[in-house]
């Protein structure tokens, strides 16, 4: 768990670089949230407070969210947010390891679901804005603050997902949609480099075997092939592979999310899988869905056929026989 918070750090300094440190604010709340919902839930549920507050499990999860969020989401937002994963996906499913789901995209599907408006404020990059604000700015925004309206607007914009889905539902075509400054050379301006520095974040974690390289390459893979071949049927009407494969949330998911020992799948072709499944339903819902972005609900998805996948994908044994399937009587 600390190897994976490790690994967050670069993402994380790129953000503050770019965003500005609200996302400081975000994940400080959201930590201190997890911890006393988790030592909360131990106690009522009659578990010791030290070795479960100490495994970094609940600042994992606490993390994950609040990079998944606005960075300049009201308190109430991340608190509540923070509190459904701790609580109801962690704990009510019986604690570590027990959890089907992955508790931070359920955490992040909740509020989605509950409150579009507030997930759509997102602050926009710096060097579009022009404007840059302090933590105690951020902090005065995110706790509510008299922030008058003129300064929000000025501050938060569109992500590119939306800039996309807005322009596409407009009847404009991808060439037309992505010359608008929000978007860059292959995803949206800044946001490939936050992309960039979750993938340095990612090779750190393979390159000392934390993870396994089937699911994060399958999921990208997915990804890639699902918008590459819509794309290729009709350009104007769906975006580049590139501008999917570069977005934060992707790098983001198919290394820190979809790599979940224990809401993931366990076997090697399971992880491929499972991996694949999660793109293919990443891209489907950004095109279809009610919904910009569509990792926290494939990888939800892809979390609740986690059993049957591992049931038919258990390697053979070793010296056992081959399990052939027996004719109708």
């Amino acid at each position: 768990m600390a190897w994976v918070l490790a690994a967050l750090l670069p993402g994380i300094a790129v953000y503050v670089w770019l965003f500005g440190p609200g996302i400081l604010v975000t994940l400080s709340l959201a930590s201190v949230t997890a911890l006393a919902a988790e030592a909360a839930m131990l106690k009522a549920r009659g578990y010791p407070l030290k070795p479960f507050l100490t495994d970094l499990s609940a600042i994992v999860t606490a993390w994950l969210l609040a990079l998944s969020l606005p960075s300049l989401a009201p308190w109430w937002l991340i608190v509540t947010g923070t509190l459904f994963a701790i609580v109801v996906a962690k704990h009510l499913y019986g604690g570590l390891g027990q959890n089907i789901f992955n508790p931070a995209m359920v955490g992040y599907a909740v509020l989605i679901v509950s409150f579009p408006v507030q997930m759509t404020q997102w602050a926009g990059p710096q060097e579009l804005t022009g404007m840059h604000l302090s933590l105690a700015q951020s902090a005065t925004i995110i706790f509510g603050g008299d922030v008058p309206r003129a300064t929000l607007d000025a501050i938060t914009m569109a992500t590119p997902l939306d800039a996309l889905r807005t322009g596409l539902l407009q009847q404009f075509t991808v060439d037309e949609i992505m010359v608008k400054p929000i978007f860059g050379h292959y995803g949206g301006t800044g946001f490939e480099w936050l992309a960039f520095s979750f993938w340095i974040g990612g090779l750190i974690l393979w390159s000392r075997r934390i993870i396994d390289w089937r699911t994060p390459m399958a999921f990208l893979l997915g990804v890639w092939l699902t918008a590459g071949f819509l794309h290729f049927f009709d350009a104007g009407r769906f975006g580049p592979p590139w501008f999917h494969f570069f977005a934060p949330s992707v790098a983001l998911c198919a290394f820190f999310i979809a790599t979940d020992p224990v809401s993931g799948a366990t076997t090697p072709r399971g992880k491929l899988i499972f991996g694949l499944g999660a793109g293919f339903l990443t891209i489907a819902i950004r095109t279809w869905g009610g919904f910009p972005d569509g990792v926290a609900f494939a990888i939800l998805l892809m979390n609740l056929c986690v059993p049957l996948i591992d049931q038919y994908t258990q390697p053979r044994i070793y010296g056992g026989e081959k399990k052939t399937r027996e004719p109708p009587a």
